[in-house]
């Protein structure tokens, strides 16, 4: 027996020190958002990780246990974020190790993301910039003494989330995103507006991030733009959606909440939990104070959706309601545009063109600003002075002379003398000054 356990051993020795990886890194992407750095690490299966930091210089170390690296890490769009560098070695002849070599201190944090739909597991480690200026308040954006209407322009989805997928390989998050930065111009041209994007370029915002992001702005309203998915090719249109206290008015509405409060599964707040504990504080504020927002978010819904309906396909003709996270705002006003349908073939092809994303973006500003005008907010520069501001209707497929002027509150005899027309004659793409009332 003692010969047998002696033979044994140099066996047993070389088979210990054989590395085993539990899992193998297939991919590695970065983001940079405003405040942040976002690093995914997608995984063939679940693996267990520590993080530290270093200084002197300022470094941040992640262990991975048993995992092997298979992707690059040498193209990463790493010059306007605060990584200098990314090093990677094998620990113990079992785990990975990565070293993010830094440029400034940074605040690190990192959450594993299990499998979910067509997205592997993932890990994710976020660094967070110290220091950062913070955004304008409405203080700081008043017009004369007489504050702006502030409206926050959020593009749904964005980073390792790309939304909702169409033929072509066109993807929700680079549409709505191109949408949301020409509304913000549409806006902003506007005497009395002052628009903000919640996200400003490819990055991944939690969906109660947004929600913040709209009050701490102290926005007159939030609109949330994405693109629609059925599984229905054939589904087509544009809708409007509020947020609804007692579920989805439609099967479609249903549906479409359902798929976009996912996107904190794939973002990464659905697992993790580290500051948000007004759950039940948010519960009530919407239980007490959603009635009073929800019906300005009904009306501006309507004037938005009476504008785009002026050119475009509506799926229903009147704003529906549904449980959207993005929408549960208390006293914020907010509402949430549904472009048109990604996976229909044919919105699909309107949808990546940078003209109809125009079109649409001038569209959705009329509807805004319609509603505004109509009802400007008290101590608002558009309270002061909206009687004494000429507006603008850009004539859409559909539209009619009568119909303009009954849609604004004006003759059609005054219409005309404004524009200096002998006959009730217009044509698509043609631009009207509309009279104060």
């Amino acid at each position: 027996m003692g010969l047998r356990k002696t033979w044994l051993l140099p066996f047993l020795a070389v088979l210990s020190v054989q590395p085993t990886f539990a899992a193998d890194v297939e991919g590695v992407r970065l983001w940079r958002a405003p405040d942040h750095t976002r690093l995914v690490l997608d995984l063939d299966g679940p693996a267990e990780h520590k993080l530290f930091t270093l200084e002197n210089p300022h470094r941040v170390v992640i262990d991975v246990s048993g995992a092997k690296l298979k992707a690059s890490v040498d193209n990463l769009p790493i010059q306007d974020t605060p990584i200098a560098g990314i090093r990677y070695a094998t620990k113990d002849k079992r785990d990975l190790r990565l070293v993010l070599d830094l440029k400034q201190a940074v605040t690190p944090r990192s959450f594993d993301l299990r499998r979910h739909e067509a997205l592997p597991d993932r890990l994710v480690i976020d660094l967070h910039d110290r220091d950062k200026v913070e955004e304008k308040t409405i203080e700081q954006v008043q017009v004369r003494g007489q504050r702006d209407i502030v409206v926050a322009i959020d593009a749904g989805h964005g980073g390792e989330d790309p939304g909702a997928l169409g033929p072509g390989g066109v993807r929700e998050k680079d549409v709505v995103l191109a949408i949301s930065r020409q509304l913000h111009k549409e806006l902003d041209r506007e005497p009395g507006f002052s628009a903000k994007l919640v996200r400003t370029g490819d990055y991944y915002i939690p969906l109660r991030n947004r929600v913040k992001k709209g009050r701490e702005l102290r926005a007159d309203l939030f609109v949330s733009i994405h693109a629609d998915a059925f599984t229905r090719k054939e589904a087509r249109g544009v809708g409007v959606y509020a947020v609804s206290s007692r579920g989805a008015t439609s099967e479609t509405a249903r549906y479409l909440a359902q798929r976009e409060n996912e996107s904190d599964l794939i973002g990464g707040v659905g697992s993790l939990s580290l500051n948000d504990k007004d759950d039940t504080l948010v519960g009530v504020l919407l239980d007490l104070s959603m009635t009073a927002t929800m019906s300005a978010s009904l009306d501006i819904g309507s004037s938005v959706l009476s504008s785009l309906g002026s050119f475009t396909h509506l799926h229903k003709k009147k704003v529906e309601q549904a449980n959207f996270s993005v929408l549960r705002n208390p006293d914020v006003p907010s509402i949430l545009v549904e472009t048109g349908f990604i996976t229909n073939p044919g919105e699909a092809r309107r949808l990546r063109d940078p003209a109809f994303q125009k079109r649409m973006a001038e569209k959705l500003s009329e509807g805004i600003v319609a509603h505004f005008k109509a009802r400007p907010p008290a101590g608002s520069w558009l309270a002061a002075n909206g009687n004494r501001i000429d507006r603008k209707h850009t004539i859409s497929r559909g539209d009619t002379l009568s119909g303009i002027a009954a849609r604004y509150n004006i003759s059609v005899t005054d219409l005309k003398k404004a524009n200096g027309m002998q006959t009730s004659m217009i044509r698509v793409g043609q631009t009207l000054t509309i009279p104060s009332g």
